[in-house]
């Protein structure tokens, strides 16, 4: 996909494009059924769903503070994240399947390897809160296509929408330069605060 992709503006409720009928298709075609699963959104297209994961796409759960900034560094190298939803203060990285597998270790090798890189590079990804990888095996829940107004805030939405039959899908590669650079952004944040002190600062580098 192109690196020229604009960044939706995560501040608001939805993302700046909706589901389109191929991106439907795309996220139905994870389950057994996908037949029936766009039968439900023809007459309900505000039901959430639950898809499996390893098969179409593995699921990257982190805090929205930190996942904002995931984000932020995907977008200024390009090309982006996947589709992306919110569900109650955790956003949600639709990625490459096989991921849920191989980030974690990866996040692990890291932080071994960087002990022995002297002061300067240790605990690279010490910032990096805890992330809940599914794969294989685990299911989560999909927000509707066109959540019903007034729900998009409590409940889960698209932030960036699928929108393709084939939609770009960060690796565990990706996600991990993303969580280590957020982490060190965190880092930054924290050590030299704004001069407006009542800007919104988020600490990300306590682990929950």
């Amino acid at each position: 996909m192109s690196s020229t992709r604009k960044a939706p503006d995560l501040g608001g409720v939805t993302g700046a494009t909706g589901v389109t009928p191929d991106g439907a298709a795309w996220l139905a075609s994870a389950g057994t059924y996908p037949r029936s699963t766009l039968s439900l959104w023809e007459e309900r297209p505000d039901a959430p769903v639950v898809l499996p994961c390893g098969s179409v796409f593995d699921v990257v759960s982190t805090p929205s503070a930190f996942g904002r900034r995931m984000l932020d560094r995907m977008w200024d190298e390009g090309p982006g994240p996947g589709p992306v939803a919110g569900f109650r203060g955790r956003m949600l990285l639709f990625a490459a399947p096989g991921t849920a597998q191989r980030l974690p270790a990866l996040l692990e090798w890291e932080e071994w390897g960087a002990r022995g890189r002297g002061p300067g590079e240790a605990g690279r990804t010490g910032g990096v809160p805890p992330l809940l990888c599914h794969g294989t095996g685990d299911a989560v829940t999909v927000p509707a296509p066109a959540p019903r107004a007034g729900t998009a805030r409590s409940g889960s939405r698209w932030l960036v929408a699928p929108d393709t039959r084939h939609p770009w899908l960060p690796g565990p590669e990706a996600l991990l330069r993303a969580a280590v650079r957020a982490a060190r952004a965190a880092v930054r944040i924290s050590i030299f605060p704004p001069a407006d002190q009542g800007a919104n600062v988020y600490d990300v580098s306590r682990r929950r």
